[in-house]
């Protein structure tokens, strides 16, 4: 690749990943990985980005696993790690190989975050870890006649011992151990300790890396972005999931039920990987997102552009009713929008009635890139809210191909007499438009 065309695109990432830089400096990031990572020869880059965000002002918690770790260490000793109804059973030996592997785990960690990362742009930088009790845990006990034994989990997770170490510049690591008040020592899940740490200290991320590309639809293709409620769906339906990705998920959704923004899941294998989720705008992995709302806004007539870029390509299609920019600068004051880095995704407009208690819903459209992603559902809740809040009891709106996706909502097919007078003179006999309404 010719130099000027590489210093080109340099400049083009580094522009389009300032933004990210900025919003991200002070925040809370919850980052957990399995034993299989640690053992990988790529774990150091790993770490390199971790150190690297850590110097962008990113506050950080890492819980590490130590499945693999584990396992060699019973095979040595001639034993196993049992499992009944999907649960280990943690006997003596094993809670000693367990003690053995998270405590070698955490220690080749430290070492590689204390190293300075010789021979790379940020040797010499000091990376302060700490370590310590901050999860409390209880016995998982006897259930349906089975002892457990050593297995446990997380009674609650020391956020405010937390938060301290952060504050002072500090990555704080977490073991899938706990402790009791009694001094016991329990063996844990590191998804579970990560999600419990991160509801605890309302994160704002929660990053899980696995063995796995992520969420695959039925067509085999990444799923980039999940809503809350499309996520608990994935869950309670029954998809298929791999198994490296279905303790996560119900990690992701469980964490974001609690306060937590958003959650990754991301594949490990790929270089590079946290950069690529967090540094650009669609990202490698699949987020959950529990603020779908986020960056929905009115137009002001500074977005006709964007409005015009989002729905031409639904009008040439004939789903939409094709606007003039003269037309939407005019309207622009009826239109939501939905934004994400800048873009506008998502846009619907709502004309009122009032001497009819009633509203247009018009122009609902979401950009081809995060359509079934829940975008369209949660912006018309908006908009049906939106009526509400005006005093309005009904909404209708007028469409020639999303019939289904609006009687999947709750609406009811009407004829042109429910359709306000003055909206009855504008109706166009050419598209013949389908009249649909719901009472709110």
């Amino acid at each position: 690749m010719p130099p000027q065309q590489t210093d080109t695109q340099f400049v083009a990432w580094f522009r389009h990943s300032s933004p990210y830089i900025n919003a991200f400096r002070g925040r809370t990031f919850v980052i957990t990985f399995g034993g299989e990572a640690v053992a990988d020869e790529c774990f150091p880059g790993l770490i390199h980005d971790v150190a690297l965000l850590n110097s962008l002002g990113v506050k950080l918690v890492l819980v590490h696993g130590a499945r693999p770790q584990i396992e060699q260490r019973l095979r040595e000793r001639g034993a196993e790690l049992h499992y009944v109804n999907g649960l280990r059973v943690t006997d003596a030996t094993a809670l000693a190989c367990v003690k053995e592997a998270a405590g070698t785990v955490r220690v080749e960690i430290e070492a590689l975050l204390s190293m300075g990362l010789a021979n790379s742009p940020m040797a010499g930088a000091r990376l302060r870890v700490t370590s310590g009790n901050f999860v409390t845990a209880k016995p998982l006990g006897i259930r349906a006649g089975v002892d457990y034994q050593h297995t446990g989990e997380v009674r609650r997770v020391d956020a405010d011992g937390i938060r301290q170490r952060l504050d002072d510049g500090a990555i704080v690591l977490l073991s899938p151990l706990g402790y009791s008040p009694t001094g016991e020592v329990f063996n844990l899940t590191a998804a579970e300790v990560a999600t419990t740490a991160a509801a605890a200290l309302q994160a704002d991320k929660l990053i899980s890396l696995v063995e796995h590309k992520g969420i695959i639809d039925g067509r085999r293709r990444l799923v980039h972005q999940l809503t809350l409620a499309a996520a608990a769906g994935w869950l309670s339906e029954g998809r298929p999931l791999a198994e490296e990705v279905a303790a996560p998920l119900s990690g992701a959704v469980q964490a974001c039920r609690q306060g937590v923004r958003r959650a990754h899941i991301l594949d490990r294998r790929v270089d590079g990987a946290l950069l690529l989720e967090l540094f650009t705008r669609d990202g490698i992995g699949t987020m959950i997102t529990s603020d779908i709302y986020e960056g929905t806004r009115r137009a002001t007539i500074e977005d006709i552009g964007g409005v015009l870029e989002l729905i031409q390509p639904l009008e040439t299609a004939g789903v939409l009713v094709a606007r003039s920019r003269e037309r939407l600068e005019i309207e622009i004051e009826h239109f939501t929008l939905v934004e994400r880095d800048g873009t506008i995704i998502a846009c619907a407009a709502l004309y009122p009635f009032p001497e009819k208690k009633a509203a247009e819903l018009a122009c609902l459209a979401v950009h081809a890139d995060y359509q079934r992603l829940g975008y369209g559902a949660a912006l018309l809740a908006h908009m049906e809210n939106e009526a509400n809040l005006l005093g309005l009891t009904r909404l209708f709106v007028l469409t020639t191909r999303t019939a289904h996706w609006f009687l999947e909502r709750g609406y009811r097919a009407g004829t042109l007499k429910d359709l306000p007078v003055a909206r009855r003179r504008l109706y166009n006999f050419q598209r013949n438009s389908r009249v649909y309404a719901k009472k709110l």
